[in-house]
């Protein structure tokens, strides 16, 4: 499904917001690449089955950070709010900026302190949405001692919290907090998904793009959404409104398949000297060896 954003350009650089935040999911039916969680997530909210704890496993860019948001936005959000009340509140959630929704960066408060003043606020009841959801991004960054002050709160909160973990690496949570939630591992988002995307924003965008350089750009994001995006944004900086494979292999430092072809049949053929030349070559013009 594609976003509409509103403004793609600007003549104010202060005011730009990077193609990864505005092409950013905003629900489960624009969550690219996990259907599972998708469906999982959903149902749960559909039988009334929402655990108070959760948490999400994966690698950077496969929407984590996204689906903790449109899970907050499903519970607060959702039916039985005025029209107006809960466009707003899906607005800020969005945004990262709601009352109710607190995001917390786990590299930046990781000690007990910052785990004590959050046990200190759960008692509080939401403002105005369901429930006071907390959204703790790499949470495996916490100290041992915040997350042993977290625990009492995660094995018994208050009936309006729930908590929302985010972590790249889950190895390195303790197993008294893996064992008090609900697990989803985010997987790898398939190349065909990755380069289709890319080709939605580059429509919107205004853009033309050769199909060979956005398979490029899908391949070097390695399963990751938002570093396709990003890599997707250098490319039309220096673009005028085409994208060509010649572009995404300058600006990614690679050979292209001609001179790797040519490099192969030349080590086939064992000819050294001009194997040489032709690495000489392409380390002249910049490629990455």
């Amino acid at each position: 499904m594609m976003d509409n954003p509103s403004t793609t350009t600007t003549d104010d650089p202060s005011t730009y917001t990077v193609v990864a935040r505005r092409y950013r999911p905003r629900s489960f039916a624009e969550l690219i690449g996990q259907d599972h969680i998708s469906h999982a997530l959903g149902t749960a909210i559909a039988s009334g089955r929402v655990g108070h704890a959760y948490l999400f496993t994966g690698a950077r860019g496969v929407g984590k950070t996204s689906s903790a948001r449109i899970f907050a936005k499903a519970l607060n959000a959702g039916e039985g709010l005025e029209p107006a009340i809960a466009a707003d509140m899906a607005q800020a959630i969005d945004a990262g900026g709601d009352m109710d929704v607190i995001e917390i960066d786990g590299a930046s408060n990781r000690g007990i302190e910052e785990i004590r003043q959050l046990r200190a606020n759960v008692n509080v009841r939401p403002s105005r949405a369901r429930y006071k959801i907390y959204i703790i991004d790499e949470v495996h960054m916490l100290t041992n001692q915040a997350f042993n002050a977290l625990l009492k709160t995660l094995e018994e909160p208050p009936p309006h919290v729930k908590f929302i973990f985010c972590t790249t690496d889950p190895d390195k949570l303790p197993i008294t907090v893996l064992s008090r939630c609900q697990r989803f591992d985010f997987v790898p988002i398939k190349l065909d998904a990755i380069q289709t995307r890319l080709r939605e924003i580059c429509t919107a965008e205004g853009f033309q793009a050769d199909d060979d350089a956005l398979a490029l750009l899908a391949r070097r994001a390695a399963g990751s959404m938002r570093d396709s995006q990003s890599l997707l944004e250098q490319v039309m900086s220096f673009s005028q409104g085409h994208i060509s494979v010649e572009q995404v292999q300058q600006l990614l430092g690679i050979a292209d398949e001609g001179r790797l072809l040519a490099l192969a049949e030349t080590l086939a053929d064992g000819h050294a000297l001009r194997a040489i030349q032709l690495v000489d070559e392409a380390a002249s013009s910049g490629a990455d060896a």
